[in-house]
């Protein structure tokens, strides 16, 4: 199914992100960041089992200490996810697709596959992000936004690794 892709123009979904960014600072002096959200959903879980464990551990109090509910960058969350869906049934890209036909070309029609690395992908930049003291989106949008090394660097390496995992996962298709 060769369908032309009607999602909305690219220059004009980052000039709205930034115009978004730079509303962030000014209106509630907030950059955007997300894998503090992580961090807060698992130490909510673990507060609400064991929550002797969280009171012990620095790198949840670290997050806990002034507010141990969800906060700013929970919501940020929800709305990217929201947003993302409103914004594709506006241009009228939405579409319901498990497995993207590059995906199917190449491995089959095995969405548990799929979803396994999809979501081993996102535990290892997670992982990486978080070791660094920082989140993709964080060093990536705010960093990029503030002009900063760390973040400049951290773009490259996004798509550069980018770059590397769609060469050995599709062999350059």
């Amino acid at each position: 199914m060769n369908k032309r892709d009607s999602g909305m123009n690219p220059y004009l979904g980052g000039a709205l992100t930034g115009l978004l960014l730079a509303l962030s600072v000014l209106l509630v002096g907030k950059y955007f960041g997300a894998s503090t959200s992580f961090v807060r959903s698992v130490g909510l879980v673990e507060l609400s089992l064991v929550p002797q464990h969280v009171e012990a551990t620095s790198y949840f109090m670290k997050y806990f200490s002034e507010n141990a509910g969800i906060d700013w960058q929970w919501m940020f969350v929800l709305g990217i996810f929201f947003g993302a869906f409103l914004a594709s049934n506006f241009t009228g890209s939405f579409e319901w697709n498990p497995l993207p036909e590059i995906w199917k070309a190449r491995y089959g029609y095995k969405p548990g596959k799929r979803a396994v690395m999809a979501f081993a992908g996102g535990a290892v930049a997670l992982f990486g992000a978080r070791m660094a003291g920082g989140c993709p989106s964080g060093h990536g949008l705010s960093g990029m936004a503030q002009l900063t090394v760390s973040g400049t660097l951290a773009m490259v390496a996004f798509f550069v690794g980018g770059m590397i995992m769609a060469r050995l996962l599709y062999g350059g298709k």
